[in-house]
């Protein structure tokens, strides 16, 4: 699920940046609200993270244009701003949930979570061959059966899923597991792979290396 992040202090934006993507979400990070405008403009997000107070657009701003759009996607406002009439003006552009500057990490956390559940009406489970994946809950299940994977394999399986039958390469897992200034190796992808694998072959699902270049995960032949 992918979340864009609307934030001009670097400092919050990179703390939020990495516990958002620990919890298993795409992250795209803007600074002005021109850029947050011009994004939601032209690419689709799960959700927005969204400061008000931006440099060239203010995020009320940013929120109107998105509204205007026609566009249902869900938006969390995080401000400094904390008097009720700018609440009230928030929730009346069209915010979903508002939170004030500072706040606790896991409470931001759940309502991130809780906004994504609720969607924009979308289905947010994939399903490929036997398996079903939840990407609100991140929950994998087989015949209604969960199956246990560590969050990074679920995250190495969500791009895997998302891109079925196409080449995914090693940076691209990379990217989607790692929050800034965290590492993860090529070698511990080709871990992650490997237990994968280990858990999806009795399904009869496959993961093919292409070498040199990454993985694919195979579409199972449609029944005859």
């Amino acid at each position: 699920m992918r979340i864009l992040l609307a934030e001009d202090d670097e400092i919050i934006a990179d703390g939020l940046s990495r516990a958002l993507k620990r919890g298993g979400f795409a992250v795209d990070h803007v600074a002005t609200g021109n850029d947050a405008d011009a994004a939601l403009a032209s690419q689709s997000f799960d959700l927005v993270v969204l400061d008000l107070g931006l440099p060239r657009l203010s995020g009320i701003d940013v929120l109107k244009r998105l509204r205007a759009r026609k566009s249902a996607v869900p938006v969390l406002i995080l401000t400094a701003q904390d008097a009720i009439e700018d609440r009230v003006r928030g929730l009346d552009a069209g915010a979903d949930d508002y939170m004030t500057k500072p706040f606790a990490l896991p409470e931001l956390e759940a309502r991130v979570r809780a906004l994504t559940r609720r969607g924009t009406g979308q289905s947010r489970a994939i399903t490929l061959g036997p398996l079903t994946y939840d990407q609100a809950d991140r929950v994998v299940t087989v015949g209604g059966q969960m199956i246990e994977l560590s969050a990074r394999e679920i995250g190495v399986l969500e791009v895997l899923l998302l891109r079925a039958g196409r080449l995914v390469s090693k940076e691209q897992l990379v990217d989607h597991l790692c929050g800034w200034g965290e590492e993860v190796s090529h070698n511990a992808i080709e871990v992650y792979v490997h237990r994968l694998r280990k858990k999806l072959e009795p399904l009869g699902l496959r993961i093919a290396t292409v070498r040199g270049l990454g993985y694919c995960l195979e579409k199972p032949d449609a029944p005859a």
